[in-house]
C-alpha cells in the first residue's frame, strides 16, 4: 500500500511539474521547426519590401521536404515572374528565364540580398540548419504577443559554415511558435530582428500568418511575408525537387 501510494504521489508530481520543463534546447526548437513545416508543405505567400520612398510586392509558390529540399517560384510581378530558386541539401541554384539561365549559388551568395529584400538567401531556402549547425542553450524567458516564450540563444559550432555569429529565437510554450528571432554578425552585432504577427490558423495548425523582418541599423526598412495559403504534410517525391523541374513548374 505504502510503495502504490509513493508511485502515486510520484506521477502527480511529475504532472504537475509539466514535461515542457524536462526539454533541450534543441528539442524546443526541433518542436517549433515541425510545427512550422512539417514533413513536408507547401504555399503561397506574398512578400512586401518595404522603404521610406516606396513599397514593393511580390507573390511566390513555394514547396519543401523537410529541411533537404525547397523550391520558390516568383508569380508576379510580370518581370519577376518565372524565376525559381531549388534548394537541395547543401547546394542552391538560381533560375532566371529572362536571360534563359541557372545559376549554381556559391556559399559566399548566402549572405546576399534575397530579391531586394531583407532576407538574405540562406533565410529564404534554409541552407543552415539550427538544430545541427548551432549549439544551442535555454537563456530566459520573456512574454511576447502575450505569450510566455522560451529564449534560447544559438552558438555556431566551430566546423559549421553559415551565416551567423549567434541568433536568439523566443518560442511560445504553449504551441512552439517562432515569435522572435535577433541575428547577430561575428562581432556579436544585431544586424536583423524577425517577428511573428497575427496568429491565427493557416493549413489547420495556429502558427503566425505574417512574419517581419527589420534591419537593426536601416530606419525604415522592412520586409513582411504573409502566409496566403498552406498545406502540410501531403508527400512531394524528391525529384520534383530538380534543376529540371525548377524550369517548368508552375
Amino acid at each position: 500500500m505504502k510503495n502504490t501510494l509513493f508511485l502515486f504521489c510520484l506521477l502527480v508530481f511529475t504532472s504537475t511539474t509539466g514535461f515542457s520543463q524536462e526539454l533541450s534546447a534543441a528539442e524546443i526548437i526541433e518542436k517549433a521547426n515541425q510545427k512550422a513545416q512539417g514533413d513536408y508543405h507547401q504555399g503561397e505567400i506574398k512578400m512586401s519590401i518595404i522603404r521610406p520612398d516606396w513599397t514593393r510586392e511580390m507573390t511566390m509558390k513555394s514547396w519543401a521536404s523537410g529541411d533537404e529540399f525547397s523550391l520558390i517560384l516568383v508569380t508576379a510581378p510580370a518581370r519577376d515572374k518565372g524565376a525559381a530558386f531549388l534548394k537541395r541539401d547543401k547546394e542552391l541554384w538560381n533560375w532566371q528565364p529572362t536571360i534563359d539561365r541557372v545559376i549554381k549559388m556559391p556559399p559566399s551568395m548566402m549572405s546576399q540580398s534575397w530579391m531586394g529584400s531583407d532576407f538574405t538567401n540562406d533565410d529564404l531556402v534554409k541552407q543552415s540548419s539550427i538544430v545541427n549547425d548551432y549549439d544551442q542553450a535555454i537563456t530566459g524567458e520573456a512574454v511576447i504577443e502575450e505569450r510566455t516564450c522560451w529564449e534560447i540563444t544559438l552558438i555556431p559550432k566551430e566546423e559549421a559554415a553559415v551565416v551567423w555569429g549567434k541568433v536568439k529565437i523566443w518560442v511560445d510554450q504553449k504551441d512552439f511558435l517562432q515569435l522572435k528571432t535577433e541575428f547577430y554578425d561575428e562581432d556579436d552585432y544585431l544586424v536583423n530582428t524577425m517577428y511573428g504577427k497575427k496568429i491565427g490558423q493557416l493549413g489547420g495548425r495556429t502558427l503566425p500568418l505574417v512574419m517581419e523582418i527589420i534591419p537593426a541599423e536601416e530606419e525604415g526598412h522592412k520586409t513582411r511575408i504573409e502566409y496566403l495559403s498552406m498545406v502540410f504534410d501531403k508527400a512531394i517525391k524528391s525529384n520534383f525537387f530538380s534543376v529540371q523541374n525548377m524550369k517548368r513548374v508552375r
